[in-house]
């Protein structure tokens, strides 16, 4: 009975360890807390404002440092006479107040140097002493973070990621799947599912013709993204009959 205890108590060791390797291989679950990244805030990126939507939507996950000679920029601007930078700087400042709030994002206001240097050498400065990034919509500051080896993030590039990969006049040939919702649409699917809305597809529904569809207009939900679109074939018919009347005119 004890040897049998004792193999059951050895498969239990063995089968704990080989579980714990796996766990640190895959998911760093075993106590040991991954590094964050230190991400430092540039002035452009607060009056920008869309930090605010990333941070609540639980996409930053390192640690976002605002200095307070970013705070201290903003509220020089706030208090200048340039009324447009005035009311984006306030509208910053109300940035930083909102991203504090925010319980997905790890956010600190600390002091640096707020006088000296420029708030775009200091940043520089931060992020090379601490082995951070920076953020920034600010061209001339990426720039010359580059050239000086450090990482930067910028709210433009991740737009322009997310950005639909067809806009409104673009043409596409697609297959209608099914049947619409509405009156006469049919329903169409780009290669990663999104859903094409095609006006007066109807009729196009399951017989695997091609057609082609001009895009109208794009809506971006919690849910995902649809697209809405029309037959290009009725813009053709338009131009055609626009052609035609002119034709008619110049003979008479």
């Amino acid at each position: 009975m004890n040897l049998i205890i004792l193999l059951l108590l050895i498969a239990i060791a063995e089968l704990t360890a080989v579980l714990a390797i796996i766990l640190k291989d895959k998911t760093g679950l075993t106590g040991r807390k991954t590094p964050r990244r230190k991400v430092f805030v540039d002035t452009s990126i607060l009056i920008d404002g869309r930090i605010l939507s990333v941070a609540r939507a639980g996409f930053l996950g390192d640690e976002l440092l605002i200095p307070r000679s970013v705070i201290r920029e903003l509220q020089l601007l706030a208090d200048g006479s340039d009324s447009e930078k005035r009311t984006r700087a306030r509208f910053g400042l109300d940035v930083v107040n909102e991203l504090e709030r925010v319980e997905l994002a790890d956010v600190k206001v600390f002091s640096d140097k707020a006088d000296s240097p420029k708030v775009d050498e200091r940043l520089i400065e931060l992020a090379k002493s601490k082995h951070g990034m920076i953020m920034t919509n600010d061209y001339n500051l990426a720039k010359v973070a580059a050239t000086e080896h450090i990482d930067v993030i910028t709210i433009n590039n991740l737009a322009q990621g997310l950005r639909s990969e067809y806009l409104p006049g673009d043409r596409l040939t697609v297959t209608i799947s099914m049947v619409g919702s509405g009156p006469k649409q049919g329903i169409a699917h780009l290669a990663d599912g999104t859903m094409i809305v095609v006006d007066d597809a109807e009729r196009y529904a399951g017989t695997g013709q091609h057609v082609d569809i001009v895009f109208e207009r794009y809506l971006q939900t919690s849910a995902g993204r649809m697209m809405f679109a029309k037959l290009a074939q009725k813009e053709k018919r338009g131009s055609r009959r626009n052609k035609t009347s002119k034709n008619r005119l110049s003979k008479k």
